[in-house]
């Protein structure tokens, strides 16, 4: 991780650093490497779904099965990473990844046996997990300090257009057949993958200066505070995961089946929701820039508390509508506001910030995976009761901001101290 905050610099002065071309380069990259990582590799599944169990390639238990085989080679992914780029570099462990996704959509063309399957659908997680984990690190370094929010925003917006071409791109592709439709995303990942190989930097630099130097002071005279709020980041950021899943997976069931509407309006509920991912973390990193990352991270989890009790309590769909686009957007904006809290708690030490951040996408990954089942449970359990699921996405939402009200208290006690 870069050596400054996204946001500890903006806080200093009011000018508005412009973004060099090769700031803009490496973005696009990084951008690219979310959008085949995570975008595409991850969500272009869920569509694919109903036509792979339709066209007998796997048994419908067998279909969930290897979607969980995505979940399980990112969290391998976001705990190899780093270790990966010790022995590769940043730049060349990413562009190994997204050669490694890239491959996986060619291969899954191939329906040889589920094993077969699950190796490539595994592969596909494993370079998602490792481009999250190092892809923020690898560009931000290259961004104005001041502009860094924006950055990491526009970055993580290549899984927000991944959503929304699982629900535009699929069913495009679709009519020419399974094994067409994975060789277009082949393709896809391919001219995304050729197109950043150069825009990559060709370095790290650890960024210095007296800001720097000011937040490393800082942090050793708050080191204990910040690593009890910086552990309970790690918590919200897990359990925001949690919060999360009911939309991610339930949302057009919930339409379709719970409410009794058309396939199409489903899928236009799952649109709105694809949309609200693209603008979402671009939004975020925006107002982390202003309003700097405590702030950010506070009013995130509010309004997802907030907007995730629409499905919980009501079935009137302009609201669901509404709290579709405004979900949508969080759950990619979340990620530029954890990272710059990374930053800001970890100041002046990028190789902390690293392994931070490291920790904290694992810890999404293990809480994601385990809640996604915990919910399919539930979901069972309850006899299909939509209304039961969002209840626990807005519990986990309320958890994350005890959290953080914790953290506050903590780091507001050491600061005193």
């Amino acid at each position: 991780m870069s050596s400054l905050s996204p946001t500890a610099e903006g806080a200093a002065g009011k000018a508005r650093s412009p973004m060099p071309a090769t700031a803009w380069a490496a973005t696009f990259a990084g951008l690219a490497a979310s959008l085949v990582g995570i975008g595409l590799s991850r969500f272009a599944y869920t569509p694919l779904i109903p036509p792979l169990i339709a066209a007998h390639w796997f048994s419908a238990s067998d279909v969930v099965y290897l979607g969980a085989a995505n979940l399980a080679g990112y969290l391998a992914g976001a705990l190899t990473g780093r270790p990966i780029a010790r022995g590769l570099g940043n730049t060349g462990t990413l562009k190994l990844m997204m050669l490694v996704v890239t491959l996986a959509f060619f291969a899954c063309a191939l329906p040889l046996s589920v094993t077969w399957f699950f190796v490539w659908r595994f592969a596909s997680g494993l370079g998602g997990g490792a481009i999250m984990v190092l892809v923020a690190a690898t560009v931000l370094p290259h961004v104005p300090v001041n502009r860094r929010g924006f950055a990491s925003g526009a970055i993580f917006m290549g899984a927000g257009v991944g959503v929304a071409a699982s629900g535009t791109l699929i069913p495009a592709l679709i009519g020419l057949g399974l094994a067409a439709t994975w060789i277009g995303l082949g393709i896809a990942s391919a001219v995304l993958t050729v197109a950043a190989w150069f825009c990559w930097p060709k370095h790290n630099p650890h960024l210095a200066g007296p800001f720097a130097a000011h937040a490393s002071r800082e942090h050793g005279a708050h080191h204990q505070g910040r690593s009890l709020t910086l552990k309970a980041l790690y918590g919200q950021y897990a359990l925001n995961a949690a919060g999360l899943v009911p939309m991610i997976v339930f949302l057009v069931d919930f339409i379709q089946r719970g409410l009794g509407q058309s396939a199409a309006v489903g899928a236009f509920f799952w649109v709105l929701y694809g949309l609200g991912a693209i603008v979402g973390p671009i939004a975020t990193g925006m107002v982390t820039d202003r309003l700097g990352s405590a702030t950010s991270l506070r009013l995130s989890l509010l309004t997802q508390a907030i907007f995730l009790t629409i499905p919980a309590l009501t079935t009137n769909l302009p609201a669901i509508a509404i709290a579709s686009f405004v979900m949508g957007a969080l759950t990619p904006g979340i990620v530029p506001v954890a990272l710059a809290r990374v930053h800001d708690l970890l100041p002046g030490d990028h190789a902390a910030q690293g392994v931070a951040w490291s920790r904290a996408t694992t810890a999404f990954a293990l809480l994601q995976a385990a809640s996604a089942y915990f919910y399919s449970w539930l979901f069972t359990a309850t006899g299909g009761s939509h209304a039961a699921i969002y209840a626990c996405g807005v519990a986990a939402m309320v958890l994350t901001l005890a959290l953080d009200l914790f953290a506050w208290l903590v780091e507001g006690r050491h600061h005193k101290a």
